[in-house]
């Protein structure tokens, strides 16, 4: 039976210990309570009249903090229409700048056609007053006799007189 109370004690030593740490835990979850009712004893104690005004400050702020999200969002529309804005000038001063070219383009081609138009009808005018001495020379050629060679040579000799003739003639009239 001794040995069965020595037991019995060594037994009952750790239940002991284990009771002390629960006693500790205890006295600080005595303190927590403690801690939560004084707290909740001053929130009983301030007046009535601060916690009005503590909830009709937090209501304002909120009152005031609607418009100032509302004038924040209206101010980033606005920033996106402006980009829109911006870049549609943009594209209206390059169209311009474009145009300006184009036309610039038109009134140099406009130029160059009427310059080569003076020129095309100057040529017909030259061309139509040697017509005449041109045709003449033609039938002073006597075709049939361009079979034979001797014949030929004549013809030619007098073609390139008549030419010489018309030339002279035609640079006395520039």
């Amino acid at each position: 039976m001794a040995e069965a109370k020595v037991k019995a004690k060594a037994k009952r030593a750790p239940k002991k210990a284990t009771a002390k740490k629960a006693a500790t835990k205890r006295v600080a979850a005595k303190k927590t309570v403690a801690k939560k009712t004084a707290v909740k004893t001053k929130a009983k104690a301030q007046p009535k009249a601060k916690a009005q005004a503590q909830a009709k400050a937090k209501a304002s702020s909120k009152k005031r903090a609607r418009p100032a999200a509302v004038d924040t969002g209206r101010k980033a529309l606005l920033a996106g229409l402006g980009v829109y804005g911006k870049a549609y000038d943009q594209v209206l001063e390059q169209f311009a700048g474009m145009q300006e070219q184009v036309d610039d383009a038109q009134n140099r081609l406009s130029a160059s056609r009427k310059q080569a138009e003076a020129i095309y009808q100057s040529l017909v005018k030259r061309g139509s007053a040697v017509e005449k001495d041109a045709l003449r020379a033609l039938a002073d050629l006597e075709l049939d006799s361009l079979a034979d060679r001797t014949k030929l040579e004549a013809q030619m000799k007098k073609a390139k007189a008549r030419f010489d003739q018309l030339k002279a003639k035609f640079n006395k009239g520039k």
